[in-house]
């Protein structure tokens, strides 16, 4: 069969870039979270000192993501996502030069800062290479590589850091970024520009009718911020985010604090590698559910709801995570079934993005969503710290997680209901 009839697979290569990328940010971001009971003993950094790094991380990600979503829109994503990883990269081995809380929170700012380019970068570029009824299967493939990471953290970290130090944890997972950077040069291009890829399926990826003509005219944050299709990823990503943030920084703790008897940085890679496993599993089925149900006629919009929907449900039975009478694999099963649920919701949430708006501004809206996500996160954390610290002095520490997994299994379905009830028809947006 000659070349040009055929549909080649190029842009499953592209999807495995930013794979890569999303595992190499995650890996970056989580070793923080495994040294976390090393820092408490070794440096004396305790859990409202953590929650306050943790905050400045999500603090300047948060904000940092408006600018870099309107920089990757300005620039593409080929120079855009290539600085960013190259930047963080620097941040991340930056921290073995830290000695104590100011070194960590100075690290962690500049950390936020640059990472805040990797989801503004691969949503653009899902909707650059994707026609719609791939985006969801696509956006979960890639970013399952946020699982991937958290589950080679426990791996990887206590061995380093027995071997080495801790130290080298962070100079060892901040080189891999250079590695990507080298390969994200050689490998990626636009479509239009990529001369690997057959005219087929070039075809394909250009086969939205509505996307063929788009404007390249520049729109505003103001001018974003009157569309309902904004606000509606807005509000699911500030209030679902943050329970993804707790999952990430704060489950080691609870392993390491209240599930037990041994459990410290080098005995309790197991559970954490079973919940991150997981929410792959999670990441691709959440995405290849909706692409399913478009393929059976139902509309995107609506795909992306129901799918929403019941993933939200599956996370309620979270709450039971910390009763007296769940074993901690219990314990572990339903944490691994809601994180697994949170991934599932973001393929979907974060496709809503490219389904509703032109690609010229993917980025842009999807810093919007990501800012309200990491800030609401820093909110979350400085609560967990402070509340955590509390019950801890009373020592009653498990009292606090409870009310934390309260707030994880009640987050999604009050997110969806108050989505639907703002804009209950969501439709594509016509930006002239």
């Amino acid at each position: 069969m000659p070349e040009n009839k055929k549909i080649g697979s190029y842009r499953w290569t592209v999807c495995a870039l930013i794979f890569f990328a999303t595992t190499i940010n995650y890996l970056d971001r989580q070793v923080i979270g495994i040294l976390k009971p090393l820092l408490e003993s070794d440096l004396k950094i305790g859990e409202v000192e953590y929650g306050n790094i943790v905050t400045i991380f999500q603090l300047f990600y948060g904000f940092s993501m408006l600018l870099a979503g309107r920089l990757i829109d300005k620039f593409g994503t080929r120079i855009g996502y290539g600085i960013s990883v190259f930047l963080w990269s620097l941040a991340a081995i930056g921290h073995s030069l830290a000695k104590g809380v100011i070194g960590f929170g100075f690290w962690r700012a500049l950390l936020g800062v640059s990472e805040s380019g990797n989801f503004p970068a691969a949503i653009r570029t899902i909707a650059e290479w994707f026609p719609k009824k791939e985006r969801a299967l696509a956006t979960g493939i890639f970013n399952s590589g946020a699982n991937v990471g958290a589950i080679v953290a426990p791996l990887a970290i206590p061995a380093i850091v027995i071997r080495w130090g801790w130290q080298a944890a962070f100079i060892i997972t901040g080189g891999i970024g250079f590695v990507w950077i080298i390969l994200w040069f050689v490998f990626y291009e636009l479509p239009e520009k990529q001369r690997k890829l057959s005219d087929s399926e070039l075809e394909l990826i250009k086969s939205d009718l509505d996307e063929k003509n788009e404007s390249v005219k520049p729109i505003t944050w103001v001018q974003l911020l009157r569309y309902r299709q904004t606000w509606i990823f807005f509000i699911g990503k500030a209030m679902t985010d943050p329970i993804w943030w707790f999952y990430l920084f704060w489950i080691p703790g609870w392993l390491s604090t209240v599930r037990g008897a041994g459990l410290d940085i080098k005995s309790f890679g197991l559970p954490l590698v079973v919940i991150y496993s997981s929410t792959t599993i999670g990441s691709v089925g959440g995405g290849w559910l909706s692409s399913f149900m478009i393929k059976k006629g139902m509309s995107p919009f609506n795909a992306r709801k129901y799918t929403m929907l019941i993933f939200a449900l599956l996370v309620i039975p979270v709450f039971f995570a910390q009763s007296g009478g769940v074993s901690t694999w219990g314990a572990v099963a339903l944490i691994s079934l809601a994180a697994s649920s949170h991934q599932a919701w973001s393929a979907n949430i974060f496709t809503t993005v490219s389904d509703a708006f032109p690609k010229r501004v993917v980025s842009s809206v999807t810093s919007i969503g990501g800012m309200a996500g990491a800030v609401g996160g820093a909110f979350v954390s400085v609560f967990a710290g402070h509340i955590l610290n509390f019950f801890k002095k009373t020592g009653h520490i498990e009292t606090g997680y409870t009310v934390m997994f309260t707030i994880a299994a009640c987050a999604y379905i009050l997110a969806w209901i108050i989505m639907n009830l703002f804009a209950p028809k969501v439709k594509k947006v016509n930006i002239d």
